[in-house]
């Protein structure tokens, strides 16, 4: 069974880079054929699609968030990473890392997640 762990700072100021990583147990996350996907749900709101790694090493991200956004991955750790420039207090949220089968498009399509972690952005 296949475990993912977030790990990040939990207040962020405004303007500065968001960065969060998960940690991959049970399974590496370059095996065939899924993708490892980041999610967040801002208070009140539903849960919110950023973007993800495939087991290739391919990218892809949410439009409204593509140019603020960057996915990687480090294979020897078996841990993926995002990065969220220049955040803003709408940024607020709780963050969570997911794996999916390739062809999942919502979140109920995802077999494995994280616990999430709260992200606060304020001064």
């Amino acid at each position: 069974q296949v475990q993912l762990q977030e790990s990040g700072p939990g207040l962020v100021k405004p303007s500065q880079t968001l960065s969060l990583t998960c940690s991959v147990s049970g399974g590496s996350i370059t095996s065939p054929y899924y993708k490892w996907s980041w999610f967040r749900q801002p208070p009140g709101k539903g849960r919110e699609y950023i973007g993800h790694i495939t087991w290739s090493g391919s990218t892809y991200y949410s439009p409204s968030l593509k140019s603020r956004t960057s996915i990687s991955r480090d294979t020897s750790r078996n841990q993926f990473t995002l990065q969220l420039r220049f955040v803003t207090p709408e940024d607020t949220a709780v963050y969570y890392c997911a794996r999916g089968p390739m062809g999942a498009s919502t979140p109920g399509q995802y077999n494995d997640w994280g616990q999430g972690t709260q992200v606060t952005v304020s001064s």
